[in-house]
């Protein structure tokens, strides 16, 4: 029987993962159906489990969006490290009554720097804008690529110095850079070969004040938010910066579920080359 999979989110409509999927189980011939199901903000539970009850095949897994991820973290039986230390799961495993959570956005986004935008983190200086949900789940994988510094600015610097500690304590970071934490008063005079916009400000359009020093040469400027021309994205073209959109970590980062859930790695570049061009 065909196996099926979902992506739960509210809202939920707007979501590519249904045929980001469809596009990758085409190319690697698996036999899977793919859909977008809308959870009550306070149903994501019980809209789980009916899914899993509904009539059809079975169901080996369920992506996981907004407003889910930290629902999902406390539905799953077992944890990954990189959801442990994300704190907040959006990959659902089914296997034999264990629900197994997984985090693959910071693989996602790795994967999109290192194979399509030819940016590996290894000895770059880092710069990560914001200490929330976002940050704290590509902050693992980027610290385990060893770069040769990675600082977190927020625009409370003791949220920022929170998170900078709590992942300096982790056992797979003993070795390489620690996180830094600093206000964005705190940025003055340093400059970034690598800066990483985690904060909501590309939904809402709001500036970030940020010095255009920070932008050091040939320095990629990437932003989480895809499909909008952002005020980060701007700033950071206005200041000679290579400019990238998270469009590339969505597709990898389904790209990590996929394989976590069937065993085989999709080709990533024809999908987000579709998806690009909109076909």
């Amino acid at each position: 029987m065909t196996d099926r999979y979902a992506v739960f989110g509210n809202p939920v409509g707007h979501s590519k993962s249904p045929r980001i999927h469809a596009l990758f189980a085409r190319q690697t011939g698996q036999d899977i159906s793919y859909e977008a199901i809308l959870a009550p903000v306070d149903g994501f539970a019980a809209t789980v489990s009916a899914f899993i009850a509904s009539k059809g095949g079975p169901v080996r897994g369920v992506n996981v969006t907004v407003p889910f991820k930290e629902d999902a973290f406390r539905l799953a039986t077992q944890r990954t490290a990189r959801a442990e230390a994300a704190g907040a799961v959006n990959t659902l495993s089914f296997d034999a009554g264990t629900i197994v959570g997984d985090n693959t956005d910071g693989a996602g986004l790795v994967r999109d720097l290192k194979n399509n935008l030819g940016c590996d983190p290894a000895g770059r200086r880092i710069l990560l804008l914001g200490a929330g949900g976002a940050a704290r789940g590509v902050l693992l994988p980027l610290l385990l690529e060893r770069p040769a510094e990675l600082v977190i600015a927020n625009r409370t610097e003791e949220r920022a110095a929170r998170l900078a500690l709590e992942f300096a304590r982790l056992p797979e970071c003993a070795v390489g850079a620690k996180p830094d934490a600093v206000g964005f008063a705190g940025l003055a005079g340093r400059a970034f070969d690598l800066v990483i916009n985690a904060t909501s400000s590309g939904l809402s359009d709001s500036e970030m004040p940020l010095p255009a020093a920070v932008f050091a040469p040939r320095c990629v400027a990437y932003e989480m938010v895809y499909g909008r021309d952002t005020p980060f994205m701007k700033q950071a073209r206005a200041a000679g910066a290579r400019v990238a959109d998270g469009l590339g970590m969505l597709v990898e980062q389904a790209a990590e579920a996929f394989f976590v859930w069937r065993g085989v790695r999709p080709h990533t570049a024809p999908v987000l080359a579709a998806l690009s061009r909109g076909s």
